[in-house]
């Protein structure tokens, strides 16, 4: 007799539910978070997770895999077709796996990289001393303008030429404005040095064409699977044809095993998701909310880092409330509007406490909502953030943010048990 979920473990059967009604009931606005679509879970959930698999297509070390043969190049081929890429490895477990395999395979210990600190907006992956990447490898770090908060590529360009890196790395995690990948481009060759884009935020959007495209610039792009291009948690690499034997034998045998097929299985699906005009039209309107949410937070005082925003996220600055990131965060999860602490440009405060907030709108956009529902939620948040100390205002939000919920439902069809 075929068993559920909840028959055979029950108490997982209560965590899984209550995290579905989370998402139901919250708004989720980590910009770094979505709702994957009914078919890429299927996919995930699939038999494929029982499939070992080192190697390539048409090359693995086990038998039986025809079948995971054709789903990872399907994978592959959509990735190539979706963002003009001469070679593709899906193979990357992780965002973080994708940036150590780029390392691996043109650096050497102790090499030189060249990457946004995280203070900044940078990555943990892109040299944070306590990270792999900041423990192999000399990593210095080019910063944003103090004044416009934006990326100051002549002052990047004076730090590439002391230190003459071997790598430049350009990929951020709280970075709200458009990336120059031509001058990226100018300053690593000036240097002599690769460039690798870590796009990982912002793919959905390139995928779109609501962002430039780093391909025709980068040696070598990684990105994550799960944010705005709203596929499977995991990751994937672009690289020109040259260094494409050099990334495969990264992945394997450098740092991985066997790949996840199941998952390889459900990114196919997301990346022939992302080929049709209502996923672009859902990265136009991402953007849309973006600065309609960015609108409504600065008209009730919220300061934001850099002014605003041009992608699907923003930097808000809570020095002038008087509040940190993490009270922040905590106050706004208890009224149902889940963000992460996010450290400012020449933060004072630890990252563990922070002095920012890095609300986004690509989960919101999911749902349906669009400029009316931004600003509506800008201004609880504004009035969640200026009455710190008022539990009656978290409870009003609370309230609305159920309603708001309640409106715009996701996963409805979705029964975990």
């Amino acid at each position: 007799m075929k068993r559920t979920l909840r028959q055979v473990d029950p108490e997982m059967a209560d965590v899984l539910e209550e995290e579905l009604e989370r998402q139901r009931t919250s708004l989720v606005m980590i910009p770094s978070e979505n709702y994957a679509s009914n078919a890429v879970l299927a996919a995930q959930g699939c038999v494929m997770t029982n499939k070992y698999a080192e190697g390539y297509p048409g090359a693995r070390w086990y038998n039986g895999c025809g079948s995971v043969d054709k789903a990872e190049q399907l994978a592959i081929d959509r990735a190539r077709e979706l963002f003009g890429a001469d070679h593709v490895n899906v193979q990357a477990h992780t965002g973080s796996q994708a940036n150590m395999a780029a390392y691996y395979a043109v650096l050497e210990e102790g090499d030189t990289m060249l990457s946004l600190s995280v203070d900044h907006g940078g990555h943990l992956s892109h040299g944070q001393n306590t990270n792999f990447s900041g423990r192999y490898y000399r990593v210095h770090h080019y910063a944003l303008d103090r004044e416009t908060e934006l990326l100051d590529y002549e002052s990047a360009r004076k730090i590439a030429h002391l230190y003459r890196p071997k790598l430049i790395v350009v990929g951020f995690s709280a970075y709200p404005r458009i990336v120059d990948w031509d001058a990226w481009r100018g300053i690593a060759d000036e240097v002599d040095a690769l460039l690798m884009a870590d796009i990982a935020h912002i793919v959905g959007l390139i995928a779109a064409g609501v962002h430039p495209s780093p391909i025709p610039y980068a040696d070598i792009v990684t990105s994550t699977t799960h944010k705005t291009l709203r596929g499977p948690r995991g990751a994937f690499i672009m690289c020109k044809r040259h260094l494409a034997d050099a990334i495969d034998r990264a992945i394997f045998p450098g740092i991985q095993a066997g790949p996840l097929m199941h998952v390889i299985a459900a990114k196919a699906i997301a990346f022939k998701e992302a080929m049709g005009e209502d996923f672009r039209q859902y990265q136009r309107q991402i953007v849309s909310n973006a600065k309609a949410l960015a609108e409504s937070l600065q008209e009730r005082g919220v300061r934001l880092v850099s002014g605003g925003t041009d992608n699907h996220l923003m930097l808000c600055d809570l020095r002038p409330l008087t509040l940190t990131g993490r009270d922040a965060a905590n106050l706004l999860e208890e009224a149902g509007i889940i963000v992460n602490k996010n450290c400012i440009p020449y933060d004072h405060q630890p990252p563990a406490i922070a002095s920012g907030i890095r609300p986004g709108t690509p989960a919101l956009t999911t749902r349906g909502m669009k400029e009316p529902e931004m600003r509506q939620i800008g201004e609880m948040m504004a009035r969640v953030l200026r009455n710190p100390l008022d539990p009656e205002v978290r409870k009003q939000v609370r309230n609305e943010v159920l309603g708001l919920c309640g409106r715009f439902p996701v996963y409805d069809d979705v029964d975990v048990v």
